[in-house]
């Protein structure tokens, strides 16, 4: 049994120490916007975060995060810099396909939480490695830009 405190909400589930914790919010929980990709934590689909760092959930054993804060797609709106990133992605229409999105999401708001105003090489360090199939990458960092700039 481990204890999990997710968007706010302190939740119990039974399951395995080694489940990752993308399986506990999908299939345990009902918290399905936070999508499974690959399963090696390399396209970013799974993004959470874990006490407002941008983490891939899809590798990360429930275990590990017994005690800490969870964040995911459905409550990251209700943060200042998920609420900037949102409306960014509305306003440029960053969404093609929209499968990896809530990643990208998860991922631009912990950036924006964390630098408020962040250089070129800022938003590539801390998008890396979130694929977008589409290839909305230029949309992206102008949203990222957008937020940042307070529009």
């Amino acid at each position: 049994m481990v204890t999990l405190t997710i968007n706010g909400d302190v939740r119990t589930a039974d399951v395995p120490d080694d489940m990752p914790l993308l399986w506990v919010l999908r299939d345990v929980v009902g918290l399905t916007g936070t999508k499974f990709g690959c399963g090696i934590a390399q396209c970013g689909a799974c993004t959470v975060h874990l006490d407002g760092v941008a983490v891939r959930s899809c590798v990360l054993p429930v275990a590990a995060v017994a005690g800490r804060k969870i964040t995911t797609i459905e409550a990251v709106g209700a943060t200042p810099a998920g609420v900037k990133i949102q409306q960014a992605w509305r306003e440029l229409d960053v969404v093609q396909c929209g499968y990896c999105q809530s990643g990208q999401v998860m991922a631009a708001s912990a950036l924006i939480a964390s630098n408020p105003n962040p250089s070129d090489a800022d938003i590539d360090a801390a998008m890396t490695g979130n694929i977008c199939r589409c290839g909305t990458y230029n949309r992206i960092r102008a949203a990222i830009k957008h937020a940042a700039a307070g529009h």
